[in-house]
């Protein structure tokens, strides 16, 4: 993953989010705040969780925009936000891992599949819940290349 897709500005470690509205606005803000997507981007984030959520299992969401949402991104990144008491995302599913995407072109499905690859290892995911830093978030996802 190259450097400028994910950087320590894109984590924040231990956020308490009450709701899935409120969890990807902020995902979606931190994108928004790092000059991946402007603001509109958002609302789409929530327009693809009305047509289908983003929860992957795991404990894990990848809220990211509807297609239309594409004019709306600058260049390709991502935010990563753990949340260890967890958000519900609707039908019983508890997020403890969001992790925001904002692709340009059909740059986002190799994100998606590095993400995918990353979060396919439930301790991975257990050692990013579990991480003291916003370093330890980005080596391990380095690792995956």
């Amino acid at each position: 993953m190259s450097d400028n897709i994910l950087t320590a500005k894109n984590i924040e470690l231990n956020v308490d989010l009450q709701g899935k509205e409120e969890a990807v606005r902020y995902v979606g803000a931190i994108l928004r705040d790092q000059g991946y997507v402007n603001e509109a981007y958002i609302d789409e984030m929530l327009k693809r969780e009305e047509i289908t959520s983003t929860y992957m299992g795991n404990y894990v969401a990848i809220p990211h925009g509807t297609e239309d949402a594409k004019k709306s991104v600058l260049e390709t990144g991502i935010s990563v936000v753990t949340v260890p008491e967890g958000v519900d995302f609707g039908d019983g599913n508890i997020v403890k891992l969001l992790i925001g995407i904002a692709g340009k072109g059909n740059e986002h499905l190799e994100v998606l599949s590095q993400i995918a690859l990353v979060c396919s290892e439930e301790e991975n995911i257990d050692t990013i819940l579990a991480a003291k830093s916003k370093e330890d978030v980005l080596s391990i996802f380095s690792e995956v290349n």
